[in-house]
């Protein structure tokens, strides 16, 4: 059942994966994955650092238009040098689900907090900072992956590309009880699929 001291905001994993599972290569490198951000002609209307194909920019804009915070992974955040303190989605809080808080973060205009006590504390808190906008997972299998075993996702969106990387990080690993999905919403868009789906029983 949903938390009812919190909001009716929605918890999303938004995460890119390979054909065949991969959201990551080897040495965490999966850069042709994500060409798809960066291989249109339409700007994102919030970050023109995102530069997609009509079909992905829509879809793009109105996940960061619904953005209320952000809940990744410690791996993430220490391969992003934290972003260097600017997430590239504008004045999105972040929250990190991590055993160690760094003794230093990067300055910046991203408000980071570092949340120890496992991954339920950490969507709470998210979703209470985004008030009546979502919470969304992104980045990282072990999160993903933690999220779904506890009951906490109202909906996956998974962009798939067609490639096969062979080897790297899957992203449905370590799954403790098979889950049935809702097939929402399919989207073809030049060089990836939009991929939505609901799923029943969340425990939130």
């Amino acid at each position: 059942m949903r938390d009812k001291t919190t909001n009716n905001s929605k918890v999303i994993l938004d995460i890119t994966m390979s054909l065949d599972g991969f959201i990551a290569g080897l040495n965490d490198h999966g850069k042709t994955l994500h060409n798809w951000l960066f291989s249109g002609d339409s700007p994102s209307a919030y970050n023109d650092f995102f530069k997609l194909a009509k079909k992905s920019a829509k879809i793009f804009d109105n996940f960061i238009k619904t953005t209320g915070a952000i809940v990744a992974g410690r791996r993430t955040y220490d391969i992003t040098g934290g972003w260097g303190g600017n997430h590239p989605f504008p004045g999105v809080p972040v929250f990190v689900l991590t055993s160690h808080v760094p003794k230093k973060v990067p300055e910046g205009s991203t408000a980071f907090t570092f949340v120890s006590d496992g991954i339920k504390s950490t969507v709470r808190q998210a979703r209470k900072a985004a008030g009546k906008k979502n919470v969304y997972i992104l980045g990282g299998a072990s999160i993903a992956q933690q999220c779904i075993n506890a009951g906490l996702l109202d909906e996956m969106m998974i962009h798939l590309v067609p490639t096969l990387l062979g080897e790297g990080v899957r992203l449905f690993d370590n799954l403790e009880k098979q889950i049935k999905l809702e097939q929402a919403k399919i989207i073809e868009a030049p060089g990836v699929t939009h991929l939505q789906f609901l799923l029943k029983g969340s425990s939130r």
